[in-house]
């Protein structure tokens, strides 16, 4: 979605408020002008929003995946505008514009207990019956990491999504990922699994229980594995462990025995300090600084 102003609205934007303070004549022209244009907006979000689902509900991944670029573009817009972003918030309470449950039934569904799958083996029914079958094509490692990056994006843009994926057991669909699919979506799926956690206690429990912690080691661990994944590996551990730092209840008031059991005591610790600093620097500085730490990491469990 990228709106463009309407062009009857630019002469009267463009005036300047009386410093005087005397009573502004056109003050109620401008509004209305903010209304109507406020409007518009939704309507925007709507419609870009009512477009994305129809596709990202389609048969064909082909589909899905020109929607989830459609939605990922959406979310890019109106990242930059508190207003848009209230309206985006506002959209999620309504069922039918919901953007996560959309997900979790489509893209990021697994197809091992897919029904049409399950009935193609030995049970030819379908054929003799007056309906025809509905089959969907699986996600591709494509549609997969797309679909990762829309879930971050509505995670970090509208926080009560969070909890819509824990009714779809998100991060035990997440994890799944980590542990099974290619880098693409492996380095995707932390980054979401990092907006899934964040002030969400019960998506935390659900990384607890289903031994979270014990992936991301396995997978910085193994030299094998993509250095870039490792290092992403590296900067999942500062983040999560920076989140929780100081708690001594659950959920994850152990991970810090956990790193250290799984990593090492100077790789835990090399974490441990690394998630302390950078909270006052700016986003780009804080990114590199968690480059730089990740290295550290990386390098200490090479000698470990």
């Amino acid at each position: 979605m990228y709106l463009k102003k309407p062009h009857w609205s630019e002469g009267i934007e463009s005036e300047k408020p009386d410093p005087t303070g005397s009573s502004d004549p056109n003050g109620s022209v401008v509004e209305l002008v903010n209304s109507l244009h406020q409007q518009r907006v939704y309507r925007e979000v709507t419609l870009a929003l009512t477009t994305g689902l129809r596709d990202a509900r389609a048969e064909f991944s082909f589909l899905r995946l020109r929607a989830l670029r459609s939605i990922l573009n959406f979310l890019n817009s109106i990242a930059d505008s508190d207003s848009t972003i209230y309206l985006f918030n506002l959209t999620q309470s309504i069922p039918q514009l919901q953007v996560v449950p959309v997900l979790f039934q489509h893209s990021l569904k697994e197809t091992g207990n897919d029904h049409n799958y399950n009935k193609l083996v030995g049970d030819m029914s379908h054929i003799f019956g007056v309906e025809p079958m509905k089959l969907t094509s699986p996600s591709t490692d494509d549609e997969i990491a797309l679909a990762l990056r829309v879930l971050e994006g509505c995670c970090l843009l509208h926080p009560h999504s969070s909890t819509l994926a824990h009714q779809h057991n998100g991060v035990q669909v997440l994890l799944n990922i980590l542990s099974t699919r290619g880098v693409l979506e492996q380095s995707a799926c932390l980054d979401a699994l990092i907006s899934l956690m964040v002030d969400s206690s019960p998506n935390q429990m659900d990384f607890e229980k289903y031994n979270g912690i014990t992936e991301v080691a396995a997978l910085i661990r193994d030299k094998q594995v993509d250095e870039n994944l490792r290092l992403k590996c590296g900067e999942f551990l500062q983040l999560l462990i920076g989140h929780v730092n100081g708690r001594d209840s659950p959920p994850l008031a152990t991970i810090h025995e956990d790193t250290r059991r799984l990593l090492g005591e100077t790789s835990a610790s090399l974490i441990w300090a690394a998630s302390q600093f950078g909270s006052t620097l700016d986003p780009e500085q804080r990114l590199t600084a968690l480059q730089i730490q990740a290295r550290r990491i990386l390098e200490s469990l090479d000698l470990y």
